[in-house]
Formats: C-alpha cells, sequence, structure tokens
C-alpha cells in the first residue's frame, strides 16, 4: 500500500495538540530555573530564560537570600567593573546609595553621571578623616583603634595591648571634646595612674604594654598618612547623594591602602547609623546602602582588618547595608596570611557571608578553589573558563543563573577603562 502512495493509518500524520505554555513546560521539567520575579533592577539576560532582575533587599524580604552581602570575581577584561558601576547606577532609580572606596581612580565617570564629585584622600590634603571620631560608637572605635593598632604593627595584638587602647580611648572620651589620633598616642606614651590602677599594674607597667602601640599609632600621623588621620573629620559629604565616592588612587601603589580603605569605610558606617537614627526619630523609613570593597584583597591581606570587615559583614542586615567585594580570584584570600592563619579562615569566612556570589571567568588552574569554595557544580565549574566577557555564573544561595550582562548606550562609557589601550585618531 506504501508503494501505491496511500500510507497505512499507523504512520499517518497525527493533528497537532494544542496548549498553554502552562502545561506544555511539565514536557521538560527542571531543564531552566524560575526568575527571583520582577522586584529589582533588570542586569541582562538569562541565557536559559528571560530577562534576570535582582535586589538582595527585596530578595531578602522574600527569604530567597538569608543575608544582602555579594561577592563579584572575575579575571581581567572578563566586565566584572561593569556590573558594580551599572548596578549602583541602575539601584539608584530606587533610591538605593551606594559608598565605594575607589583604589584605582575609575569610578569619577559614574559620580559625574549622578551629579556628585568623588572625594579625593590625598596625603597633606584638605579631606581628613578622624578613625575616633564621636560619631561613631564606642565600641565601633574600639574595634577600629585595634584593627588599625595591629594593621600598623604587623601583628596581632596581646591581651594587654587590648587592654591598654580600651583603657585609653576610655581616659580620652573622658577628657577630649573631640579625640583625635595624636592625642590617643600622647596618651599611650604617658599613661595615667588610674589607668593602671584599673588594669591592676604601675604606671611603668602600663607604660612598658602601651609603648609598641603608640609607636605603631604615631607613624599614621607621620609619613605618607601625615594630615589625614591626625585631625577632626573634615569631609564634604552631602548625606542625601545617591553615591559617595572615595577616590583613593594616591595610595594605590602604597602600603598604607588597606589602612586608608578601612578608615574610609568606618566613617561610611558611622554616618549610615545617623541617618538611620534621624529616620526612626522622624517615623520614616530609612534608605538602603550598598558598600563597595573594590580590590578587596588589598583589605583582605592586612592583619587586623578581617575581624573588622567579618563584624561589618555580620551586621549587615541590622545596617540595611549590602556589602559588595570585588576581586579577580579566590586565590587572592590567600594573601591575608599563613595557610591555616586566622587572618586566611576570617577571610574565606567572608564568603559564607556573602549569598550572592557572581564568578565571571576563571582560568583552569582556580577551578578546583572556586569550585569548592562556591559549592559550584562539576558543570558550572568546567563553564567557567570559556564564559565570554560580560557573562557571568550567578549562584544565589542554592539556585544558579547564567547571566549575559547588558549596557545601554549611556552606560558604556561610565564603564570604559580601556581607553588608553586604543589608537587615537
Amino acid at each position: 500500500m506504501e508503494r501505491l502512495g496511500v500510507r497505512p493509518r499507523s504512520l499517518r500524520e497525527r493533528p497537532g495538540h494544542r496548549a498553554t505554555t502552562a502545561s506544555v513546560q511539565a514536557i521538560y521539567p527542571f531543564v531552566t530555573e524560575a526568575s527571583l520575579g520582577s522586584d529589582g533592577v533588570y542586569l541582562g539576560r538569562d541565557l536559559y530564560g528571560g530577562s534576570f532582575l535582582y535586589d538582595p533587599f527585596a530578595l531578602y524580604e522574600r527569604r530567597v537570600l538569608t543575608n544582602p552581602n555579594m561577592l563579584v570575581i572575575g579575571e581581567v577584561g572578563a566586565a566584572k567593573s561593569s556590573l558594580v558601576k551599572t548596578y549602583c547606577y541602575r539601584q539608584a532609580v530606587f533610591g538605593r546609595r551606594a559608598w565605594i572606596g575607589d583604589p584605582k581612580g575609575e569610578y569619577e565617570p559614574l559620580a559625574r553621571a549622578l551629579g556628585v564629585e568623588p572625594i579625593k584622600l590625598v596625603p597633606g590634603g584638605t579631606v581628613k578623616l578622624n578613625p575616633l571620631d564621636r560619631s561613631a560608637s564606642e565600641i565601633q572605635r574600639l574595634s577600629l583603634t585595634q584593627a588599625l593598632t595591629a594593621t600598623a604593627l604587623s601583628r596581632a595584638l596581646e591581651p594587654e595591648e587590648h587592654a591598654v587602647l580600651r583603657e585609653a580611648l576610655l581616659a580620652l572620651s573622658t577628657a577630649e571634646t573631640n579625640p583625635t589620633l595624636p592625642a590617643l598616642v600622647r596618651v599611650l606614651f604617658q599613661p595615667s595612674e588610674a589607668m593602671a590602677a584599673r588594669l591592676y599594674t604601675d604606671v611603668a607597667g602600663i607604660t612598658q604594654a602601651a609603648r609598641p602601640c603608640a609607636l605603631a599609632l604615631q607613624r599614621l600621623c607621620e609619613g605618607e598618612l601625615r594630615g589625614m588621620l591626625d585631625g577632626p573629620t573634615s569631609v564634604p559629604l552631602n548625606p542625601d547623594a545617591p553615591l559617595t565616592v572615595m577616590d583613593l588612587s594616591a595610595f594605590y601603589d602604597s602600603s598604607a591602602l588597606a589602612i586608608v580603605m578601612t578608615c574610609a569605610a568606618a566613617f561610611q558606617r558611622s554616618v549610615i547609623d545617623k541617618l538611620h537614627a534621624d529616620a526612626d526619630a522622624a517615623g520614616t523609613t530609612s534608605a538602603k546602602f550598598i558598600n563597595v570593597f573594590d580590590e578587596a584583597w588589598r583589605v583582605l591581606s592586612v592583619l587586623g582588618v578581617g575581624e573588622w570587615l567579618q563584624d561589618l559583614f555580620k551586621k549587615s542586615r541590622s545596617f540595611g547595608v549590602q556589602n559588595v567585594l570585588v576581586m579577580h580570584r579566590l586565590s587572592d584570600l590567600s594573601a591575608a596570611g599563613a595557610a591555616g592563619s586566622r587572618e586566611v579562615a576570617l577571610a574565606e569566612g567572608l564568603l559564607h557571608d556573602a549569598q550572592t556570589r557572581v564568578v565571571y571567568r576563571q582560568v583552569q588552574d582556580e577551578l578546583p578553589r572556586t569550585r569548592e569554595a562556591l559549592g559550584l557544580t562539576a558543570l558550572e565549574a568546567r563553564l567557567l573558563p570559556s564564559l565570554d566577557p560580560g557573562v557571568a555564573l550567578w549562584k544565589l544561595g542554592a539556585r544558579s543563573f547564567l547571566v549575559q550582562h547588558r549596557l545601554s548606550s549611556r552606560e558604556s562609557a561610565l564603564v570604559d577603562t580601556d581607553g588608553r589601550m586604543r589608537d587615537r585618531a
């Protein structure tokens, strides 16, 4: 019959079946992730779905995330800085305010686009940051002072040194209306009998214990940091601005960069606390903040800063802040200290306090460490070396997305960092 041009009934074409997409999707279950919803800023295209929108604060309210913090890693040229800049730019539409420590001086176009000028920190300049400013709480001042002292000493503090710093700050806060670092150094060089009595020692004993701390902090008031940390805070700040950029490029090749970054972040924290307090007093809702640590490995590699930064991450929910760490690769964390040291453990612990992980292209050598640290599947890890610029693996808790970041024509000028690599006409 088939030779006569008539097909058997069993081989004849059946009429098509019509159904809604809600029903048809059951034919291929579990192929793609459901979207994160319509709350948040548009970042690009989910390569296995539709548009990709993201907002950590909305996702936290829905319990999709348990903390708002973010880690962004990627090789040079993978376009991770493009993501961070446009993310802050687009979040400004929703009233989110970004604070950026800019170690390379590359966020100026973004600042200008949002109508603000970067705050340039330079030795001997007009801008000062006082680590002991009264706007911070006593606990915050003590925590920061201990971190800076350990940084300047290049070692962990001894129990006696912790106690000496605590007593010196206590004595200073009762004697000075606006305590500064030079005043703290004087107290440490010449501790009082009352300080000695509280530590059950004599003046000679406490003086000997305090001297290394005094010498270490004195260095922060001299040399390349002279005129920056040794007086009252004088930052030309607009608390209502959508963006605050602290230009730290004058210290990019200096060992003092981490100290300045830490002081800038501490100043930001005290301002946020005040804004929250003012909002609570007025009965209004306070703004949400995005705090960007670019070149984060430079901060993590400094002894004493890891514990301070960990506290910042742990309290992100109570501050209404999303902390964003930006670095090239996870092996940068090993620069925080020797293998197995507390510094490395603190640095790696920050990964667990960042539930949004954005991974751009990584070299083959980085795959085992990246897969283990971020809990990637074998397939996700194999994808990383071949990702095109602008494409990243997004891990949000247990969920995964492959996202192509998209730029508008206006944003392209804000993220361009290759100008000097092109021939000029």
